[in-house]
């Protein structure tokens, strides 16, 4: 077994985490440093983390979260956002290839206008899924790292998103896409995993009969 394979295998949902473990912005940082690897369309990188640890900022997302315990006990809450405007950045996530000389002129400003147009014409239904698609892209690597570093993760749809919004101030580009807790989890009374489908029940070749 390689050792991807026994990482993915050890990753599991935690639901109860051990109260008061602290987990610091170095260590958090690291696995960002991860992260930022994450496939996304065009390279636009739509995924904004915002980590809440300050207990009374915690508490309000516990409250927007629908009081689960887990927000609580967890050591910070992870807030993922997809960035709805993300597109209109393809000009600076661009500038460095253009800078090395891989664009011409030219080509930068072609990749340039077909991303902004890619998006312009598909319009807010689109650039909303765009958002969350990018984002859960990115919090899986994250929980795959977070897991590699020792920390036990829990990925959470269950909250107000506007409850959220307020309490955070997040600006209106942002979509909330999930939520994740992220701790030490208490394993004195854990679940066996659940039930998983076998391949043949979920993947389809070619196409559906």
């Amino acid at each position: 077994m390689s050792d991807f394979t026994a990482l993915l295998k050890a990753r599991r949902s935690a639901n109860k985490f051990i109260p008061g473990v602290e987990i610091l912005d170095k260590e958090l940082d690291e696995i960002f440093n991860l992260v930022k690897f994450a496939p996304s369309a065009f390279n636009l990188q739509h995924t904004h983390y915002v980590v809440v640890k300050d207990p009374s900022l915690k508490q309000s997302v516990y409250e927007a979260a629908y009081k689960q315990y887990k927000v609580q006990s967890a050591s910070a809450v992870i807030v993922v956002l997809g960035d709805l405007h993300a597109y209109r950045d393809a000009g600076k996530i661009n500038e460095g290839l253009l800078n090395l000389g891989v664009y011409s002129k030219q080509e930068y400003d072609q990749e340039v206008e077909s991303v902004v147009s890619f998006y312009d014409n598909r319009g807010a239904a689109f650039m909303h899924e765009e958002a969350i698609r990018n984002a859960s892209l990115s919090s899986m690597l994250f929980m795959l790292a977070a897991k590699d570093a020792g920390w036990d993760t829990c990925p959470m749809i269950g909250f107000d998103a506007e409850a959220l919004r307020k309490a955070l101030s997040v600006p209106g580009r942002y979509v909330p896409a999930l939520l994740i807790a992220i701790g030490r989890e208490d394993t004195s009374r854990q679940r066996p995993r659940g039930y998983r489908r076998p391949v043949g029940e979920f993947v389809t070749y070619n196409r559906f009969q």
